[in-house]
């Protein structure tokens, strides 16, 4: 519930933060295209930003629940295009199956995947980052090179 917690407050000022610097970079494109997409594009992150920072409980539910329609959505995706694919399918489909599963779990256990969806998936993105990282250190530069 701590790693959800931190999770929730390190999404919300990164995207306030972001919602602010793309306000004041939009300033330097007012003469080229692009101005009020990235004014109205800046003024949202901000506004959600500072919504997650005010409001962390249902700012985490709303991640939770975006986390799990996009689980839902992939493995819906995985599974129609297993079915065009020539190769991989069983793979697509096995993949397709698990992120199912997965939408389904959160969406429907909402109250608890709440309290610990985001601190796993921070846990487990932090493993995986670690782990390719002491992977990319392993190549030796005579395998680089070609």
């Amino acid at each position: 519930m701590f790693a959800t917690a931190i999770s929730v407050f390190v999404i919300g000022w990164t995207t306030m933060l972001s919602g602010v610097i793309l306000l004041a970079a939009s300033f330097f494109r007012i003469k080229t295209g692009g101005f009020w997409s990235a004014v109205l594009g800046g003024a949202i992150l901000a506004v959600i930003g500072l919504f997650i920072l005010r409001n962390p409980v249902v700012g985490a539910v709303a991640l939770t629940l975006g986390a799990g329609v996009t689980f839902f959505v992939s493995g819906l995706t995985r599974m129609a295009w297993a079915f065009g694919a020539e190769s991989g399918r069983l793979l697509l489909i096995l993949s397709g199956l698990v992120s199912l599963g997965l939408g389904f779990f959160v969406l429907f256990n909402l109250g608890a995947a709440t309290l610990t969806l985001l601190g796993t998936l921070l846990g487990i993105q932090t493993l995986l980052e670690g782990l390719s990282l002491m992977m990319i250190g392993r190549v030796r530069p005579e395998k680089l090179k070609g």
